[in-house]
């Protein structure tokens, strides 16, 4: 079974660890049964590709995963790295809050 995520595709994130450690990107893809994260701009590597019919050959430069526990989400506030809690409104909605601040995500 795939496990949930506290962070999801669209959210700003900073990079907590690793060689790609203090830049900041958007999610672009989440894989669930790995436990990784595409951040768009961040964790670049260089691919060889062989040529096909949609394409030339040629070494492409692409984003790699990462995994989901070396990003930390941005506080809308702060612009720092921050855990994700949740509210329970009223009416019985739940919301994603940052940690530091308790501004909604």
């Amino acid at each position: 079974m795939a496990t949930k995520f506290k962070v999801k595709k669209g959210d700003e994130v900073i990079v907590i660890a690793g060689k790609e450690k203090g830049k900041k990107g958007k999610i672009t893809k989440v894989i669930t049964d790995s436990s990784r994260v595409i951040v768009g701009g961040v964790n670049l590597v260089k691919k060889n590709t062989k040529p096909s019919r949609t394409g030339a050959g040629g070494i492409v430069e692409m984003e790699a995963s990462m995994h989901v526990s070396n990003v930390a989400l941005l506080d809308p506030k702060s612009g720092k790295a921050t855990r994700v809690g949740y509210k329970v409104a009223a009416d019985g909605t739940k919301t994603r809050v940052a940690r530091k601040s308790g501004e909604a995500v």
